[in-house]
């Protein structure tokens, strides 16, 4: 599973735009935390910050922001810049985006309860986030209303043709993550990508 990378906005300090850091099942334990999921995600679209201006944005206070960053700085997630003077620490996101495999947390519970806390937190960002589109897309051009889209299709493959469809999905996806660099009519769009067996949608059991 992929996280949703977007570029940050200083490149003098932002991790390399297709990096991305593979989890295994003690990383995932301290990911799963609201607050740390909420840091990290915030470094990564909004660019380096202090555990102050990140406490702000996310309506916390500086104390629990500091300990959350460094909770996360030790497994690798997070990581401090040089920008900082004095007592003043910056943080980034040491990675553009993480990755995990069910293989990674299989036989161990406490892993697995990290794994499913995290992708039901992904599905609550996707389907808050769709429905902020919704909500906020008379605002925009009918340009970006006709070409931001939801689609869904059905396939018939085995574990191993959807593992192979994914992953041309995903370099098709990295082939477009910045074209045209500097064009001012760009945005940054977060590309959601989901594929469930059909029985199980259904309600259905193997």
């Amino acid at each position: 599973m992929d996280d949703h990378p977007l570029a940050t906005t200083d490149e003098t300090s932002a991790p390399p735009a297709a990096s991305t850091l593979h989890l295994g099942s003690g990383a995932l334990k301290v990911l799963a935390h609201p607050l740390r999921s909420r840091l990290l995600a915030a470094l990564r679209i909004g660019g380096p910050a202090t555990a102050t201006a990140l406490a702000g944005e996310l309506d916390t206070n500086t104390g629990a922001t500091s300990y959350h960053l460094r909770r996360l700085a030790a497994v690798g997630l997070v990581e401090e810049t040089d920008a900082g003077r004095g007592r003043e620490r910056w943080w980034r996101a040491s990675s553009a985006a993480h990755s995990w495999t069910e293989r990674d947390v299989a036989g161990d519970p406490d892993g697995e309860a990290a794994s499913d806390w995290l992708r039901r937190s992904h599905l609550r960002t996707f389907v808050e986030g769709y429905e902020a589109w919704l909500t906020a897309k008379a605002g925009w051009s009918i340009e970006w209303r006709e070409a931001a889209d939801s689609s869904d299709f059905l396939v018939r493959v085995t574990p191993s043709g959807l593992a192979a469809l994914l992953d041309e999905v995903r370099a098709l996806v990295e082939r477009h993550r910045d074209p045209t660099p500097g064009d001012g009519d760009a945005e940054p769009v977060v590309v959601y990508v989901h594929a469930l067996p059909l029985a199980a949608v259904r309600g259905g059991r193997r």
